[in-house]
């Protein structure tokens, strides 16, 4: 785990390689009246032309520092919508309610059933299955880092509402209520082992069943620790009632390991994207290929894309995979951090603006 000094470092040059928002753009229409939007959210919506009736829906939240149309055009989503019939929905956070367009994971009045952000994209959820007659039973959501852990909040607050969700170098539900938790955790530190599904479970009166959870994170994350990822599938084993991994894979160089239940249904998966940062892993060429490399949108050779569609039902099923003899099962645990040498207020100030989770 890097000292904090380096997390710092990285945050800005994160920020300093970003795009502006305003030089991408995509086929996306914007939503509008989708209801009270106490979140204060925009929505944009990618339906492909001559969709069939009861198409299913994926919502997909970008990054920090990322709009709909990056996100949309780093990842190809719309390229595999157009392609195999699905629709999108793409909520986009606002600068007013954050600096740096990080949906607000870690704030509590919008991370609850019926408040803030989460009831913001259940309102754009609701209004674009009915106005564009899609199946209710195949709405899916995925996102990046904090689109991720907003993945988990969703997943959470309205496990009724999603087949499947992926979350992408995210961090599990409630497990940060302030800023500086939420800096802690994403470090991967402070974590409350013991009561993750007990932290789903109270999030809505939903007993099951449950949605399938892809999570996929780089070993060389040094923005989000990897041991959220181990943290995420704990959170959602003893919902699914599954213990170790039956199937582990190699896919492309990576490791791959998948949960049953007891009726075969894969329920949870998870993909160790060998030493890929922090972003979106993608695939530059082959049938998977979609999306194209960028800040946050990292060249792997696996299309995270592709195979979470695959793994949802909605593309045709991904490339086979390689078994492997052997896989770690144990969870990471945080290192612990090196000594730093400098004035921590000010420098934690920065970092925390960095990573848009405090006004400048």
């Amino acid at each position: 785990m890097r000292s904090i000094s380096d997390t710092i470092s990285h945050l800005r040059t994160m920020a300093a390689a970003e795009p502006h928002p305003d030089q991408r753009t995509g086929p996306l229409i914007a939503m509008d009246d989708f209801g009270r939007n106490p979140g204060g959210l925009r929505g944009y919506l990618h339906v492909p032309h001559d969709l069939p009736a009861h198409a299913p829906l994926v919502v997909v939240l970008h990054g920090c520092t990322q709009t709909a149309a990056t996100y949309d055009h780093g990842s190809g989503w719309s390229t595999l919508a157009d392609r195999f019939g699905f629709a999108l929905l793409f909520p986009e956070q606002q600068r007013a309610n954050n600096p740096n367009l990080c949906f607000n994971w870690f704030s509590v009045e919008d991370t609850r059933r019926g408040s803030g952000e989460v009831e913001s994209i259940r309102e754009m959820v609701a209004t674009a299955v009915e106005r564009h007659g899609l199946d209710p039973a195949r709405v899916f959501v995925t996102g990046l880092s904090a689109g991720g852990a907003m993945t988990s909040a969703l997943l959470a607050c309205h496990p009724e509402l999603f087949a499947g969700g992926a979350i992408i170098a995210g961090l599990p539900f409630d497990t940060a209520h302030s800023v500086p938790e939420a800096m802690e955790r994403m470090r991967g530190r402070g974590h409350d082992r013991t009561s993750l599904s007990d932290r789903v479970r109270a999030a809505s009166a939903h007993s099951g069943p449950w949605p399938m959870v892809s999570v996929w994170h780089g070993t060389a994350d040094m923005t989000v620790a990897p041991v959220n990822a181990a943290l995420i599938i704990d959170q959602w084993r003893e919902l699914h009632r599954v213990g170790e991994p039956d199937i582990a894979e190699h896919v492309g160089g990576h490791t791959r390991r998948v949960w049953h239940d007891v009726a075969g249904r894969v329920v949870i998966e998870e993909y160790r994207v060998t030493a890929m940062g922090h972003g979106t892993p993608l695939a530059t060429d082959g049938d998977e290929a979609c999306g194209e490399p960028g800040p946050h949108m990292l060249s792997a050779n696996i299309s995270s894309t592709y195979r979470i569609a695959a793994a949802w039902g909605i593309v045709p099923a991904a490339a086979p995979s390689r078994p492997v003899a052997t896989v770690a099962t144990e969870p990471q645990r945080p290192e612990t951090a090196r000594p730093s040498r400098f004035d921590p207020t000010a420098t934690i100030n920065d970092a925390l603006r960095a990573a848009g989770l405090i006004k400048p």
